[in-house]
């Protein structure tokens, strides 16, 4: 195991650090490819710092304030960070919001829970993993001390969540209901933070009633953070180089990528370091070895063999027998029967292989009724055509996907993971492995499903068919091949370069026209409820293709709104909806006008490296739009492109879109015809030959307003 390379270096000091680097700083080891110092890791990822001003001294990441807790063969632990408020009679009395950003270097484990104490008190954890985002949320409630259990994560007084898999950064948010009005007399503050998952009991009142710094010392004392690490979270064995030294051997990493080396069985030692993994002696053991007759060393083993004269299985106590005369025959016997013996366990063996293949063929039709696929094939027969939706077979699709091979992923999301795969009729598309449907809602998944079907708009991904015979069912689209409008807005300063005015405003039309049809235009509205650049996917002409239908409700003729459990993304979920979880159409509108937003800016939803108000960007652009500051926050380049005019009508609308009111938005309807609008201005021949002429002077005008530093 790979726990052994570790074990081994504490035993042997040359094994555990590079040469003349320092291989523990107090009393944690700090094994390669970590390291103290200069030229002591393997590279910048993995440097630590060892402070000695402390008593005893303190191992940090890096050369940052990450302190670390524990290493070993996988893992990091560290200090955690804890978002705390504090209140009195007058309100808000003391606040510290916790964050930690690793910078892409680790991942969190999803050994990690998020956990919430306090009895008024709401969080919600936002965080990264590379270009996607995603969120989640737990409340702690209670009344009275008295109904407080300890020891028990019941949602009374405290509740505790799962974080998703491959998150690099996280920033809690903590707030409360009535500033903690109804329950100062008992619990004072709230507190929010990520924590190592069983290493938290919850104290019940002790923990709600104690001071915060005692209970920031509770925490920080014994509770650490799970990290993951890696080599090369882009490389894998496959790759011609990999660190592993002698008597090791390569094992990727699945969840985040890179790999790992781990000392081959029968070795031990430290498989980064040269010249590798030491064979173990295992005859000069005491109390591990059990051969009970002569024991012969072998790399990477041994032979365990009676002695001269004996017979039997040496592995045992008193294996060993003395060898008469008679007992030749009694070989020969033994010979005939385990022959014998062999043959009837061949023929068992091919048996039970034939057994487990009915098995699987049985369990898959099992998963077929199970994800609602007898009812789907009623109602395909029953519309009279199979074109619409085609049928997958499991095998079709591992097939297609190199039995669905980490290579094949193009993204992650809350919903699912996407591969992609190529059909035996050569045809590229999108499979979309979803989690667990609920077996009582299949009837629903089925009509959604044949709705979905029924959606040809040339702006929104075409669901091809699907595939039922898997524990989650699979959903397969068309394939879009050119990354997503986050990824062009954001992937570089001013966002790619045929990104300008004409082509940003044709996008949005584009997705646009989609949410349009997807309101207004069909037998059954739908309701996307994850409207977000990253889920506007590009072909290779760079026509906007609205994607992700995971979370997307079905809205029923006779409703405006419907109520369900809230969904979305940080930075562009609807506040309306996030208070009352009346899903309407305008909540699409709310997360459109945040695209919006990102097209005419540059900027984030969620800037982490924003401050203050600045730092949500749907906030941040009305108040520029209301305190006339539009232009200082657009995009440079778009000044130069068209003319203020243009900008300041757009920049009207998206404030309409964001309006924290449903009813005072537009419909995607409206959006649509004034997009269009400033579309038929900007493509007049003669208004854009003036617009060229009077956006070079207002942009020189803006320009030095903006950069003056006289005014």
């Amino acid at each position: 195991m790979a726990v052994g390379t570790y074990r081994n270096a504490i035993t042997n000091n040359n094994n555990i650090a590079k040469p003349n680097c320092k291989t523990a700083c107090g009393n944690i080891t700090v094994p390669y490819p970590f390291g103290i110092g200069t030229d002591c890791s393997l590279d910048r990822k993995f440097n630590t710092t060892c402070n000695t001003s402390y008593v005893p001294p303190k191992l940090f990441q890096g050369t940052g304030n990450l302190e670390i807790y524990n290493i070993s063969d996988s893992e990091l632990r560290v200090f955690t960070s804890i978002s705390h408020r504090c209140y009195n009679q007058s309100g808000v009395a003391d606040e510290h919001k916790g964050w930690i950003d690793l910078a892409e270097l680790f991942t969190f484990s999803v050994k990690n829970k998020f956990t919430v104490v306090g009895c008024d008190d709401y969080a919600l954890i936002s965080g990264t993993n590379g270009a996607d985002s995603s969120s989640g949320g737990c409340f702690g409630l209670c009344n009275k001390a008295r109904d407080v259990p300890d020891g028990e994560w019941s949602g009374i007084g405290c509740c505790q969540t799962s974080i998703p898999k491959g998150l690099t950064s996280y920033n809690i948010a903590l707030n409360s209901l009535q500033n903690h009005s109804d329950v100062l007399s008992f619990n004072e503050c709230g507190y929010g933070f990520l924590v190592e998952e069983g290493r938290f009991e919850f104290g019940g009142v002790t923990d709600l009633s104690s001071d915060y710094l005692d209970f920031h010392r509770k925490i920080r004392s014994s509770m650490p953070v799970v990290l993951d690490w890696v080599i090369d979270s882009d490389g894998k064995c496959a790759d011609k180089v990999n660190e592993c030294k002698g008597n090791s051997s390569c094992y990727d990493v699945e969840d985040t990528g890179g790999y790992r080396c781990k000392c081959n069985e029968g070795y031990e030692g430290n498989p980064y370091l040269h010249p590798g993994c030491q064979d173990i002696d295992e005859c000069n053991i005491q109390g591990t070895n059990p051969c009970d007759g002569v024991c012969i060393n072998t790399p990477g083993g041994y032979n365990c063999k009676c002695p001269p004269g004996t017979f039997g299985d040496a592995n045992i106590t008193n294996g060993c027998q003395p060898i008469a005369a008679k007992d030749s025959i009694s070989t020969i016997l033994i010979i005939v029967i385990v022959s014998g013996f062999l043959a009837i366990l061949s023929g068992i063996v091919g048996i039970v292989f034939a057994v487990m293949r009915r098995k699987l063929t049985r369990l898959r039709e099992k998963f077929f009724e199970q994800n609602g696929g007898v009812l789907l094939k009623q109602k395909l027969k029953a519309q009279g055509s199979h074109e619409a939706m085609t049928l997958f077979s499991s095998k079709q699709l591992r097939k297609a996907t190199h039995n669905y091979s980490r290579d094949q992923i193009i993204g992650k999301g809350a919903y699912g993971v996407v591969y992609k795969g190529v059909l035996s009729d050569e045809r590229v598309v999108a499979i979309k492995k979803s989690k667990v449907v609920d077996t009582t809602q299949r009837e629903q998944f089925i009509n959604e499903l044949l709705i979905l079907t029924q959606v040809i708009h040339r702006n929104v991904v075409k669901l091809i068919g699907c595939c039922l015979e898997e524990e989650v069912p699979l959903l397969v689209y068309e394939f879009i091949s050119n990354n997503t409008l986050y990824y062009h807005i954001h992937h570089r300063l001013g966002g790619m370069s045929w990104l300008t005015w004409e082509n940003r405003l044709r996008v949005a039309i584009e997705a646009a026209n989609a949410l349009g049809y997807l309101h207004s235009e069909i037998n059954m509205p739908i309701i996307h409820r994850d409207v977000k650049s990253a889920n506007i996917l590009l072909d290779d002409n760079y026509t906007a293709k609205i994607s992700d239908f995971g979370a997307s409700r079905i809205v029923p003729l006779d409703h405006g709104q419907v109520t369900t459990l809230i969904q979305g993304t940080l930075g562009y979920l609807d506040p309306e909806y996030f208070n009352t979880s009346q899903l309407t159409e305008k909540s699409d509108v709310y997360s459109f006008g945040v695209v919006l937003a990102e097209l005419l800016t540059g900027k984030k939803p969620i800037g982490e490296d924003r401050i203050n108000e600045e730092k949500n960007l749907a906030a941040y652009f009305v108040n520029s739009v209301k305190g006339n500051h539009l232009f200082e926050i657009i995009e440079p380049r778009l000044l130069r492109e068209t003319t203020l005019e243009q900008l300041q009508v757009l920049g009207d609308l998206v404030k309409r879109c964001l309006s924290s009111v449903g009813r005072d938005r537009p419909t995607m309807k409206e959006v649509v015809a004034e997009l269009e609008g400033l579309r038929k201005f900007t493509t007049h021949p003669w208004v854009q030959q003036q617009a060229h002429i009077e956006s070079r002077c207002l942009f020189v005008e803006v320009e030095q307003d903006l950069y003056d530093p006289h005014s």
